[in-house]
C-alpha cells in the first residue's frame, strides 16, 4: 500500500481543446503560407492562382509578359526607351535628355489585367550598379498593345522627360504582396501611420471607424521587437527600449519605412493569408478557424458599434489594399478634400473604403457581389443582391424607369478605371442625395440622359423624389441651369469630374461636345488626354495623335484633325 502511494493517484488525462478561432494572425509567426492551404482547398487555391491579384508581382525571369521586349522602342518627347531581351533576359534601355543613356534589368512584373507596370535594377555593363529596384517609366496598355508613360497613370501633371523614378519597395510593395499584417497597421495602435499600406479607419468618418486597442503592451512590444530584428538588430534595440506604446510603434515604424524589402516578404503576390490572416494556428488543427479580424494577445480590434462584425471584417480585409486615394491629387466626391474630410475616391483602388463609406457595409460584404477566387470575374449586378433586403424598392414605382438595375441608380459608373473606361462608384447612395447634386458634377441622371438640360433633371428629382436642390449651388456648378450639365462640366468642373463627362460623351457619341474635348486633349493632368482622345476618336474616327509629344504639338495636331471634320474652334 505504501508503495502503491508513492506513486500518487492517477488521474485521466484532460483532451487540449483547441481554440475555436486562431488566436494571434498578425505577426511573422503566425504565418503559414499559401502552399499550406492547398492540401485542403485545393480547387480554391488553383483558381486563386490564375487571379490578376494573387499575380500582382511576379518576379521577372519567370514570368509571362505581354509586353514586346523585341527591340520596340517608345518616345516620349525628346527622351527614348527600348525594350530588348538578351539571352532571355528583359531590359529597359533609357536614353534622355536629362541622364543620357542608362540600362535596367527588368526584375518585376507589377499588375497585369489590364496593364503591366515594372520595376528594375540599375546596370553597369553585365553588373548591377545600384541594387535598388526602381520603378521604371514605361506600361504595357494590354487592351490596346500599346506603351504609354508610367508617369501619366495617375492624377498628377505633366512631366518633362523619361526618368525612373520612386523606390519599389517604399511605392508597391504591400497593396502588391504579402507581408505580416502587424507591420501595416502600425498607426492605428498609436504613432504615425507606416509608409504605403494604412488601416482604412484613418480614411473614414469617426463613427465609421473600428476600434484599436493595445492590451498587453509588454507582449506588443515583444512583437515589434521580433519584427524589427529580422530588419535591423539595432532598430530592434531601440523598440525594446520603448516605454510606451506612441514610442514603440513610431520606432517600429521607421524601421519598416528604411529597411523593408524582398527579402522580408511573406510571399511575392497576394497570397492567401493577406486576406484571411495568419492561419498557422488554422494549419496545425483545420478545427481553429481563421478570422478576418486582426487578433493578437496584445491587442483588441472591434468593428463599428451597430455593424455586423463578420460582414465588416471581410470588407476591411479587402480594404487593406482596395483604399487609396492615388497621388496627390486633392480632390475627391461629395465635394470632399484628401487631406481634410475625403469623400469618395474617384479613381481605381478605393473601393472598400468608398463601399464602408456607404450604409450598406453595417451587413454586406464586398464578396456579395465579387468572387475573389474566380479569374477575372465579372461581379455580379442583377437585382437580387439589393432586393434581398430592400424588396420593397423593386419596380418602377420607386425607380421611375422601366428597365435598370439597381446598382445602374446606386453605384452609377462615375470613377475612372484603369482600362481608361468608367467603373462603377462603390460608395451606394442615390442620385438624389443632396451632397452629390449640390456639390458634384455632372449630375449622376446625366450619366444616362446626356441631352437633358440641368434644369430639366433636376425638376424631375424633385417632382420624383419630393425634395428640393440650391438653385444657387447648382448656378455656381453649372452657370446656366438651360444647358448640358456634361458640357459645363467639361468647360467648368474639377479634372476627376470633367473624366466622368469625357467619357459620357464618348461613349454616347455627343458630338456637341467635340469643341469642349479639344481643350482637354492637352489637359494639365496628361491622364485626361488619354480620355479625351478615345473620346474624339469614337466621335470623329481616328485622330493619328501621340500624346507622347510636347504638348503644344499635340494641341496643333487635336486642333487640324478637328477642324478637317468641319468644326470651326476658337
Amino acid at each position: 500500500m505504501l508503495l502503491g502511494a508513492c506513486g500518487g493517484v492517477r488521474r485521466a488525462e484532460t483532451p487540449v481543446v483547441p481554440p475555436a478561432v486562431v488566436t494571434s494572425n498578425v505577426a511573422r509567426g503566425d504565418y503559414a503560407g499559401s502552399a499550406a492551404c492547398e492540401p485542403c482547398h485545393a480547387d480554391v487555391v488553383a483558381k486563386w492562382k490564375k487571379t490578376p491579384m494573387h499575380n500582382m508581382t511576379r518576379v521577372a525571369e519567370s514570368a509571362a509578359i505581354d509586353a514586346p521586349f523585341d527591340g520596340t522602342v517608345f518616345s516620349f518627347k525628346l527622351d527614348r526607351v527600348t525594350l530588348e531581351t538578351h539571352k532571355g533576359v528583359k531590359y529597359m534601355r533609357l536614353e534622355t535628355a536629362e541622364k543620357g543613356l542608362a540600362r535596367y534589368r527588368v526584375t518585376r512584373v507589377i499588375g497585369g489585367r489590364h496593364r503591366e507596370d515594372f520595376a528594375g535594377v540599375l546596370m553597369q555593363g553585365e553588373e548591377v550598379a545600384d541594387p535598388e529596384e526602381k520603378i521604371l517609366p514605361v506600361s504595357f496598355m494590354r487592351a490596346t498593345r500599346e506603351l504609354r508613360y508610367k508617369g501619366y497613370s495617375v492624377m498628377e501633371k505633366e512631366r518633362p522627360g523619361l526618368r525612373a523614378a520612386g523606390e519599389w519597395r517604399k511605392r508597391c510593395i504591400f497593396c502588391h504582396n504579402t507581408e505580416p499584417y502587424l507591420d501595416v497597421m502600425l498607426g492605428a495602435l498609436g504613432g504615425e501611420q507606416p509608409y504605403q499600406g494604412v488601416v482604412v479607419d484613418a480614411l473614414l468618418p469617426e463613427k465609421k471607424r473600428a476600434t484599436y486597442q493595445v492590451l498587453d503592451f509588454e507582449k506588443l512590444r515583444d512583437a515589434l521587437h521580433a519584427e524589427t530584428k529580422l530588419l535591423d538588430a539595432n532598430d530592434a534595440v531601440t523598440v525594446a527600449r520603448a516605454s510606451s506604446v506612441v514610442t514603440a510603434v513610431e520606432r517600429a515604424t521607421k524601421s519598416i519605412r528604411v529597411r523593408f524589402s524582398a527579402e522580408h516578404l511573406l510571399e511575392v503576390g497576394i497570397g492567401c493569408e493577406s486576406c484571411h490572416g495568419g492561419a498557422r494556428e488554422h494549419v496545425n488543427n483545420p478545427r481553429t478557424k481563421p478570422s478576418y479580424l486582426p487578433r493578437a494577445p496584445y491587442l483588441s480590434v472591434a468593428p463599428p458599434a451597430g455593424t455586423d462584425v463578420r460582414a465588416q471584417s471581410i470588407t476591411r480585409a479587402c480594404a487593406r489594399c482596395h483604399q487609396v486615394l492615388f497621388s496627390a491629387y486633392p480632390f475627391t466626391w461629395e465635394g470632399g478634400l484628401r487631406a481634410i474630410t475625403p469623400g469618395g475616391s474617384n479613381i481605381n483602388s478605393g473601393e472598400a473604403r468608398d463601399f464602408l463609406l456607404g450604409g450598406c457595409a453595417t451587413k454586406m460584404t464586398c464578396t456579395a457581389c465579387h468572387d475573389p477566387h474566380a479569374p477575372a470575374s465579372k461581379p455580379r449586378d442583377d437585382d437580387g443582391v439589393c432586393t434581398s433586403c430592400h424588396a420593397e424598392k423593386k419596380g418602377a414605382a420607386h425607380t421611375h424607369h422601366e428597365s435598370v438595375t439597381c446598382v445602374g441608380c446606386h453605384m452609377p459608373k462615375k470613377n475612372m478605371g484603369l482600362a481608361g473606361k468608367l467603373n462603377r462608384y462603390h460608395r451606394i447612395g442615390s442620385p438624389n442625395d443632396r451632397v452629390r447634386v449640390e456639390e458634384d458634377r455632372p449630375l449622376e441622371c446625366a450619366l444616362c440622359h446626356e441631352r437633358k438640360t440641368a434644369k430639366e433633371l433636376v425638376e424631375s428629382m424633385e417632382q420624383w423624389w419630393g425634395k428640393t436642390f440650391d438653385r444657387g449651388a447648382l448656378q455656381e456648378l453649372y452657370g446656366d441651369l438651360h444647358g448640358s450639365p456634361l458640357l459645363a462640366t467639361l468647360s467648368r468642373g474639377k479634372p476627376h469630374e470633367q473624366a466622368v463627362a469625357i467619357a459620357i460623351a464618348g461613349e454616347t457619341k455627343l458630338r456637341p461636345a467635340v469643341p469642349f474635348l479639344v481643350p482637354q486633349a492637352t489637359h494639365k493632368i496628361p491622364l485626361l488626354r488619354y480620355w479625351a482622345l478615345d473620346a474624339l476618336t469614337a466621335i470623329l474616327g481616328p485622330m493619328d495623335v501621340d500624346l507622347h509629344r510636347d504638348t503644344a504639338e499635340i494641341d496643333k495636331k487635336v486642333r487640324a484633325r478637328v477642324s478637317s471634320k468641319g468644326f470651326i474652334l476658337p
